[in-house]
């Protein structure tokens, strides 16, 4: 059944009727393409940040690295992140993201070639450090095109949907990689990539469009919301918001857990669990499907309770901070407590999927007291502070795994409890200071 909107005169209009009449009205179908292609966009991604952890056994074994030197590398992936993420981000203020994210994939492409006929360690660090400048604005900038085509209260399910590109990056990774390894050399994996990021360039460049809905009205000027954010606020102001400085540290804590996922998990279940390489590519892709349903539930289930008439501090806030909260009990209760190997996997697979829901319900709620014309920066902004545990976490895994070398399974259990701690610590923080609707008042005072 068609969806309808309410004229001026209150009769119901059909929704496409509407869309023609009012070009910047919500566009559902439209709208839905577009996050589709985003979140194909955003396996790529995944894709090229994995593939790397996939790998880690024999590029440590052809560069003769120890575990410290390879997480170093890992970790090289976020050093421009960051401060990419913010250039670009504010960039998109003014810039179209349609543009952006062409650029981006231009970018990928290029960098990834490299890898494949590098002889020295120090190519690969300059590669991974190039793809994660290119790679740093890509969430930012994809929320925030997503958001130029969904109202406030539809925002959550489009950006988990993107969310659940990673999810489909990771699942690619652990079935093709192993494959791709075993047939041809592990060094066409990045040929491969390369060649993805191309052609999702192109299809991009043909059907990829900008999308003009704003926040705060509808296509006839009327208000969408009657707490809608001011058309601007000093800089300053909102980023010393409680709401804008917790979300960055729940952030930062949830990402932590992803580094480890991206750049660990695999050799753990080889070096650590003791499973053979193609079978640990397997269980991984395995892991990392289980997370979809999971995802899409709980944030259908936040949308749900938001559209019911529950607070975004309920509905985002608190529900986000649990999330992270049980993910860090989960990763301290697998690494200080004896179990079964299934048992293990279980609670892993739980640790490493429950934080992620900080990636969607977080932005949501910056964007909600962000004026649009600021939106681009501040959640940049947030990308860029909670990222920068991507470039820790990787390396601390490392050491611990290095400094237990006769036992790599509790190497791998120390920094799994580390990672615990510091969500646990995100759970309290956001639990705490993250008050949108306060904040919206405060911040259009």
């Amino acid at each position: 059944m068609a969806e309808t909107l309410t004229s001026s005169r209150g009769s119901a209009v059909p929704q496409e009727a509407a869309d023609a009449s009012h070009p910047n009205a919500y566009q559902p179908r439209m709208a839905w393409t577009i996050a589709i292609w985003l979140t194909v966009f955003s396996a790529i991604n995944f894709l090229d940040k994995v593939v790397l952890g996939m790998l880690a056994v024999p590029i440590m074994e052809d560069f003769h690295l120890t575990p410290t030197q390879f997480g170093v590398i890992a970790g090289s992936f976020f050093w421009l992140f960051s401060l990419s993420a913010v250039v670009v981000g504010f960039i998109g203020n003014r810039v179209a993201t349609r543009w952006l994210l062409l650029g981006m994939a231009f970018v990928w492409s290029v960098v990834q070639l490299p890898v494949a006929f590098a002889s020295k360690s120090w190519v690969l660090l300059a590669s991974r450090v190039a793809l994660g400048a290119g790679e740093g604005p890509s969430f930012p900038v994809s929320a925030h095109a997503l958001y130029k085509w969904f109202p406030h209260d539809k925002r959550n399910l489009p950006v988990t949907l993107i969310n659940q590109g990673a999810v489909i990056g990771l699942l690619s990774a652990g079935l093709l990689v192993p494959y791709v390894s075993r047939n041809w050399g592990w060094r066409t994996n990045f040929i491969m990539l390369a060649i993805a990021s191309a052609v999702w360039g192109l299809g991009w460049l043909c059907f990829g469009r900008e999308g003009a809905l704003s926040t705060n009205a509808s296509a006839e000027g009327t208000p969408l919301r009657a707490d809608a954010p001011p058309r601007r606020v000093p800089y300053r102001k909102l980023l010393t918001d409680p709401t804008v400085l917790s979300a960055c540290f729940v952030g930062f804590s949830a990402y932590w857990s992803l580094a480890l996922v991206l750049t660990w998990v695999p050799s753990y279940l080889e070096q650590g669990l003791g499973f053979d390489r193609t079978g640990a590519g397997k269980l991984f892709a395995l892991q990392v499907a289980a997370g979809i349903p999971i995802s899409m539930t709980l944030s259908w289930l936040s949308q749900r309770m938001l559209q019911r008439g529950a607070s975004s501090r309920v509905a985002r806030a608190i529900f986000g901070s649990v999330c992270v909260g049980v993910g860090g009990l989960g990763l301290l209760v697998q690494a200080l407590f004896p179990m079964a190997v299934p048992y293990r996997l279980a609670v892993l697979t739980l640790a490493a999927t429950l934080p992620n829901m900080v990636f969607s319900l977080g932005p949501a709620i910056l964007a909600e007291i962000t004026p649009d014309s600021q939106r681009s920066a501040i959640v940049a902004l947030n990308v860029a502070i909670s990222t920068c545990a991507g470039a820790i976490a990787p390396i601390t895994m490392g050491w611990f795994v290095q400094a237990n070398a006769g036992n790599h399974a509790h190497g791998y259990e120390l920094g799994f409890a580390l990672g615990g701690a510091v969500m646990l610590a995100g759970f309290v923080v956001s639990w705490l200071g993250q008050h949108p609707e306060r904040s919206l008042r405060r911040l259009a005072d």
